[in-house]
């Protein structure tokens, strides 16, 4: 995969320094409680199935489908091979959840078999797998209507191996409809001798009408994916023109078609180092930034542009050879550039808060390089001797050993650095845009906006952002459009935390554990009464709310969604309706 070649650009408006801490509230949720006909089909891993892959992609399923398109409606199927949906429109007076299609009597099973997965792909069509290797594309009609049409079938394929639906999307282009679904498989490589034996395979299916009644559906175009990871966020675009995939490790096109595609021979590196063209140090106030420049350069050539958050510097008549967002903020009337020799010009930064050390100068931009002082070198040396020694330790148990792991809190734990997000082209095959996420913990996926492509959650420091997706923007593909103040250190607490998500508005977050327990965290809001900071001695106008709910269930939580105003809960035998806000 090509190497990073984009930054994800945080907008600064909308992320609140001055965030304290979530408030637990007492007040209560109202919850709801619809006790089901027959049990939710939790299917547990087999022997065979002993991977962190395996767990990722099937002992964390989440069994519960919310309907993007109709506001407080449901969907999940059930050990008798029924979808069933469930729409609410008064809390107090639940109904059963109704069938609306139905895969089988008794569901042939093969022997690996897996869940039964859904994806909505439109307000009128649905893909359905029956977890043994069938692929449903069912017309669904209007399902919001409150008549529960049953679904029609218009193609049916036997892949042959289970797999799990990831995405779907439909569009229509010169009067042909097309379904793009994107099916996940976890294989055997019997070819590797090493690690875990098994490889994960994303199949991107392109199914299209073949007359005009579209009565008639078959596949146009197969493309497959293969990777080491299971894939934390995986979306086709909604015309069918490429596929963005989150994962730890990188994905390529290995077919098309059934026809191998010819990768790319791998480049030697060179031995030789490349300049850098700047170089930077920092201390816990300002950034020192020196730049090469032509000999004999004067004033009034330099190109220097500098606000609080973006920097340009260049020479008149050339492209800049410094340019972009700071990684924070600085003070730019306490800001200046002086040149040095004739050939260097050198820039202090005073930083606008100080203390926090920068990773980077420039976001995204690898072109520097970072020299340490040689105050910042000694202390570094003084705070990592006891790790390190002369002698051989050959009992590290013996005084204080060289490092307890289990001292670290779960917060402390990243990703590694090669976890990216990438954008294909569907024609070339190839990333056109790369985004290291190396530090930058994956929290959840969530549908905003039905038309749109799923946004991502992906932590920031201690907050977490929420990213949209826009293809259209090759510039600007990923805009940041919600935060959710400390959520990325609170999460990381929650050491049973099974599922994530927030409301399509970000008037709330929630986490759940494995068994009973919710938790809510609620975008600040004005405050009734008068509180002051003790400590600031500021008058405090906005307070977050935390708030805990506990089921009254003992069985496993398999299904988590959340809408603007309600929180749906999946158990094997029931499914909980939360009342959070009051719309």
């Amino acid at each position: 995969m090509a190497a990073s070649n984009y930054s994800l650009k945080v907008n600064r408006d909308l992320l609140d320094p001055k965030f304290e801490s979530y408030r637990l509230s007492l007040d209560p949720i109202p919850t709801y409680n619809v006790e089901l006909d027959a049990a939710v089909e939790e299917v547990k891993l087999k022997d065979t199935q002993y991977t962190l892959e395996h767990m990722r992609a099937f002992g964390m399923y989440n069994y519960l489908h919310l309907d993007p398109w109709y506001e407080d409606s449901v969907l999940f199927v059930d050990c008798k091979g029924r979808v069933l949906n469930l729409t609410v429109t008064l809390d107090s007076a639940l109904g059963k959840p109704k069938e609306v299609y139905r895969i089988s009597e008794e569901p042939g099973r093969c022997e690996d078999h897996l869940c039964s997965s859904l994806s909505l792909t439109s307000s009128t069509w649905a893909a359905l797998s029956d977890g043994s290797g069938h692929l449903y594309l069912l017309r669904t009609g209007k399902r919001g209507d409150g008549s529960h049409v049953k679904w029609e079938p218009l193609f049916v394929e036997d892949t042959g191996e289970p797999f799990t639906i990831l995405h779907s999307v439909s569009h229509v282009q010169a009067g042909v409809h097309t379904v793009e679904v994107l099916l996940l498989r976890i294989q055997k490589d019997s070819q590797e001798a090493t690690g875990s034996g098994y490889y994960v395979s994303l199949e991107w299916i392109t199914v299209s009408s073949t007359n005009q009644m579209r009565k008639k559906y078959e596949v146009t175009k197969r493309r497959l994916l293969r990777g080491k990871s299971v894939p934390h966020y995986a979306a086709v675009e909604p015309q069918g023109k490429g596929l963005m995939v989150a994962s730890e490790k990188p994905f390529v096109f290995t077919h098309v078609d059934g026809r191998p595609v010819e990768l790319p021979e791998p480049q030697v590196m060179e031995a030789e180092k490349i300049e850098p063209i700047y170089f930077w140090q920092q201390t816990a106030e300002d950034i020192t930034v020196c730049l090469r420049m032509p000999k004999g350069l004067t004033k009034e050539e330099v190109q220097f542009r500098l606000s609080s958050d973006d920097v340009s510097i260049g020479v008149r008549g050339f492209p800049p050879l410094l340019e972009g967002q700071l990684f924070a903020s600085v003070d730019p009337e306490a800001s200046a550039w002086v040149i040095k020799n004739e050939k260097s010009l050198e820039v202090i930064l005073q930083k606008r808060s100080e203390g926090p050390m920068w990773p980077e100068l420039v976001m995204g931009d690898r072109r520097g390089e970072f020299v340490m002082s040689d105050e910042q070198a000694a202390l570094i040396h003084e705070r990592l001797t006891h790790l390190t020694s002369e002698d051989m330790n050959g009992n590290p148990d013996r005084d204080k050993p060289p490092c307890n792991s289990q001292e670290l809190e779960d917060c402390d734990g990243y990703p590694e650095d090669s976890f990216t997000l990438a954008h294909f082209d569907e024609i070339s095959l190839k990333p056109t845009q790369v985004v290291n996420l190396g530090g930058h913990q994956y929290l959840f996926t969530v549908d905003v906006d039905p038309s749109e492509m799923p946004c991502l959650c992906i932590r920031h420091d201690v907050d977490a952002l929420v990213w949209q997706p826009r293809p259209s923007q090759p510039g600007d593909m990923w805009e940041h459009i919600a935060t959710f103040n400390a959520l990325g250190y609170v999460q990381a607490s929650k050491r049973d935390k099974k599922f994530a998500t927030c409301a399509p508005d970000f008037s709330y977050a929630s986490l759940c554990e494995c068994f009973r327990r919710t938790f809510i965290y609620r975008q600040p809001s004005p405050v009734e009464t008068v509180l002051f900071n003790r400590k600031q001695g500021r008058q405090v106008g906005q307070v977050a709310k935390q708030q805990v709910a506990s089921l009254d269930s003992d069985k496993a939580i398999l299904g988590f969604r959340a809408t603007n105003e309600r929180l749906f809960i999946l158990t094997s035998t029931n499914l909980f309706v939360l009342k959070v806000n009051n719309n």
